[in-house]
């Protein structure tokens, strides 16, 4: 029986890489791949981090929320399925002492006159009640609606139904850009749509926005 076990654990095992090969995916932001992104925040050069606002814990990514920043890819990816789950943790700072827990994945990011709060890029917002709505940085647009958003600094889609779960529980969020086509799902429902992005391709990079969060199972596939 022992070796019927054995044998078993090894199959599965097994399956469950070739599976994971198969699905193409890879994960973001692991500690070993640290010549493959890098950490940007507010009063700080890229690449420093004096408060240790990102740090890698038990396989999540912790992000303090104490410094408005992020943490991003070298690479720039313009057709992805990315899929990540977070958690808000209870920290607040100024100076969104008194507001909604904020924070959010930009993609598309276009580092175009370097780092910054924030590049132009779009965003997926994970926010205390609006996850999935979908941001506009500095003059990014999309086609929504049938309509193409004013090119603006900042400018709102709201999503068009809640998936999210209570304040304190891991919600899934996925963000699919396919040859123009913008799906975001949360939990595994479809909340927002949208079509034509610009810009085209970019960096994607997870946000510390003045709360604590924790992100992890971060991954991407290439479409």
């Amino acid at each position: 029986m022992k070796l019927v076990l054995n044998f078993l654990l090894v199959f599965f095992l097994a399956t469950g890489t070739t599976k994971s090969q198969n699905n193409n995916s890879v994960n973001l932001f692991r500690p070993e791949d640290k010549g493959k992104w890098y950490v940007f925040l507010e009063g700080s050069e890229k690449g420093k981090d004096p408060l240790g606002v990102f740090q890698v814990e038990n396989g999540m990514i912790h992000a303090s929320g104490e410094k408005f920043g992020y943490i991003a890819t070298e690479e720039s990816y313009s057709n992805f399925h990315l899929k990540l789950e977070f958690k808000w943790g209870t920290k607040k700072y100024a100076p969104r002492l008194n507001e909604k827990r904020d924070a959010g994945i930009l993609y598309n990011g276009d580092i175009y006159d370097g780092d910054k709060i924030w590049p132009r890029s779009l965003e997926c917002q994970i926010q205390e009640g609006d996850c999935g709505d979908i941001w506009l940085i500095d003059s990014a647009s999309v086609i929504h609606a049938d309509t193409m958003t004013k090119r603006q600094p900042y400018h709102r889609v709201v999503k068009s139904k809640d998936a999210e779960k209570p304040t304190g529980e891991w919600n899934q969020v996925e963000v699919i850009v396919n040859n123009g086509e913008i799906t975001y799902l949360v939990n595994g429902q479809v909340v927002n749509k949208a079509k034509s992005p610009n810009p085209k391709t970019g960096r994607i990079m997870l946000q510390s926005e003045g709360a604590e969060i924790y992100y992890r199972n971060v991954s991407i596939r290439k479409l």
